[in-house]
């Protein structure tokens, strides 16, 4: 849950608590506003059309290395669309840096350390079979 004063604009903790979400509305707006700008000219809106088309059958298909970003870049060409960017005024940085803070806090229990992080000694046998039956993180190995 997204508990940020400005959750349009914020860091929070993925369902799972296995991941960071950043959300930012103003980039998925900046988008639509630029997509429907040239809208009104229907040469500009034939082209965007036909884009969509391309990008449409693309991702529908099997793409070749490279087909999905050309497409991609095809409709932000033929829409006029920038690159997608927000300026973030000081208190809204301070803000975000907050929030980020908590999910790494959150998040970084799960880090590759493993059986070094368990001290007590109540936890001996734990360290034990850790140390010998490593998790995959502390392996290294990239989980899909």
């Amino acid at each position: 849950m997204n508990h940020s004063s400005k959750p349009q604009q914020s860091f929070h903790l993925g369902a799972n608590h296995l991941h960071g979400v950043l959300r930012v509305d103003a980039i998925r707006n900046d988008t639509l506003m630029a997509l429907v700008a040239g809208w009104g000219d229907p040469d500009t809106r034939d082209q965007v059309l036909d884009a969509l088309d391309e990008l449409a059958a693309v991702v529908q298909g099997v793409a070749r290395e490279g087909e999905l970003d050309a497409a991609l870049e095809e409709v932000e060409d033929v829409a006029s669309m920038d690159t997608a960017q927000v300026e973030v005024a000081i208190p809204d940085v301070r803000r975000l840096l907050a929030e980020l803070t908590e999910v790494e806090r959150v998040t970084s229990r799960f880090s590759s350390k493993g059986a070094s992080l368990i001290k007590h000694p109540s936890m001996r046998a734990t360290r034990k079979h850790l140390a010998e039956n490593p998790l995959p993180e502390q392996q290294d190995r990239r989980t899909a």
